[in-house]
């Protein structure tokens, strides 16, 4: 076992669905797989393997921001021998073009983060996806008849800010919304030469505060959470 995921070798299966929140985890877990197993719960981060039409697919928590994913993501690839981790998560719009409920699918994240210098040497501000899940899951998309938008985003460190303004690094790379998390994922997965992807849900327009409320999070990730799996599935 690694030091902050307690299943055993051969329990995490090489494809994995990473939300944020360990109950994001359990409900699709719950509600979507079959024959699960819950394989580790070390600080309540809950990860579990099971079926969806026959193949093992694994779902659990990334935890929030850089440092969190960045654990969660290197332990998957290297003590359990991943090969793709895709993010499943949501996020604020920086413009009214989009809107609550759309669907992104990350084709670059841009970061002021320093993650990626100091863990492994790699200078970029702006990381792409890694591998051809990108490419995969807007094929997926199509065949499901979801409207999915390919799209660049922000990486932040920072959830709350003095300053309301769209960052710099933001519009220099045309990044229509804001997350917390890919940025390390696709960092991790470049230096490793393994597959990373990141879909998105909009849960709020910055510049007008809309935003989902907690009772609608549910029903309203349903179709990334399907979405993910049928990617999952085509790997």
């Amino acid at each position: 076992m690694s030091v902050h995921i307690a299943a055993k070798k051969g329990e995490i299966a090489k494809t994995v669905l990473q939300p944020g929140d360990p109950l994001r985890a359990k409900y699709i877990a719950d509600n979507f797989l079959n024959d699960v197993k819950l394989v580790s719960q070390t600080r309540n981060i809950f990860y579990y393997t099971g079926l969806y039409k026959g193949k093992e697919i694994s779902v659990g928590a990334s935890g929030m921001g850089i440092p969190s994913i960045g654990i969660y993501s290197f332990e998957l690839y290297t003590e359990y021998e991943v090969d793709t981790i895709i993010r499943i998560g949501t996020c604020g719009a920086y413009t009214t073009d989009l809107k609550l409920f759309d669907l992104l699918n990350v084709e670059n994240s841009a970061s002021e983060s320093t993650y990626a210098k100091f863990a492994w040497g790699i200078e970029e501000e702006l990381l792409k996806s890694q591998g051809n899940v990108f490419e995969t899951i807007n094929q997926t998309a199509k065949n499901l008849s979801l409207n999915l938008q390919p799209t660049n985003i922000h990486t932040s460190d920072i959830f709350y800010r003095k300053d309301e303004k769209i960052p710099a690094i933001a519009t220099k790379y045309n990044c229509s919304a804001v997350e917390m998390e890919a940025f390390a994922l696709f960092a991790n997965a470049q230096h490793f030469g393994k597959n990373a992807a990141t879909i998105l849900t909009v849960s709020d327009i910055i510049p007008t505060r809309e935003q989902i409320s907690a009772d609608q999070r549910e029903k309203a990730l349903k179709p990334m959470i399907e979405l993910a799996l049928e990617t999952a599935f085509q790997l």
